[in-house]
């Protein structure tokens, strides 16, 4: 499969859709489920309840917003692949973020969260009817193919777990 056209989604969202090659989508999602669950693992809860300045969310509030996001968009890509027209609105993540009150959470709680939404995705999309991938809706006031959902959800978690690598990387 190949990347979706900037026609295809928002502006805003090149910087995910750069993060994606070219191909199997779902198998890079799969790819990655896997990555996220294995990091994950040795991170405690203390290390993942620390906020790194100039960051303001912790690692579970970063794994929150991953879990918000992969419903908001998985959300959307079911209705327009069943050609609901139907503009949906926005989110603030930055309002979600505090309302989760995802620190309060074990970490493999977050992280057990998320594989269940990502392993419930992977299954939609791999059943999805060809016509349905260039299916294109409205969020937000913007376009969006369910193609470039597909990336979107992909390139994002990678925009996200750079970040986390970053700031959970030991010192040198």
């Amino acid at each position: 499969m190949q990347l979706p056209t900037p026609a295809e989604y928002a502006p805003y969202y090149a910087k995910y859709m750069v993060l994606v090659p070219d191909g199997d989508i779902v198998g890079a999602m799969d790819a990655q489920l896997r990555e996220v669950v294995d990091y994950f693992r040795p991170v405690t809860d203390a290390q993942a309840s620390v906020q790194h300045p100039p960051y303001t969310w912790t690692i579970k509030e970063v794994l929150g917003h991953l879990n918000d996001c992969e419903r908001v968009f998985g959300y959307r890509a079911l209705r327009f692949a069943r050609a609901d027209r139907t503009p949906l609105p926005g989110f603030d993540e930055n309002a979600y973020a505090p309302e989760g009150q995802f620190n309060r959470l074990a970490l493999g709680d977050l992280v057990a969260e998320f594989d269940g939404l990502r392993r419930s995705h992977m299954s939609m999309f791999r059943n999805l009817p060809d016509a349905a991938w260039t299916r294109v809706g409205e969020a937000n006031g913007n376009p969006v193919s369910v193609k470039a959902i597909a990336y979107i959800l992909v390139g994002h978690v990678r925009h996200h777990m750079a970040i986390v690598r970053k700031r959970l990387a030991p010192s040198a």
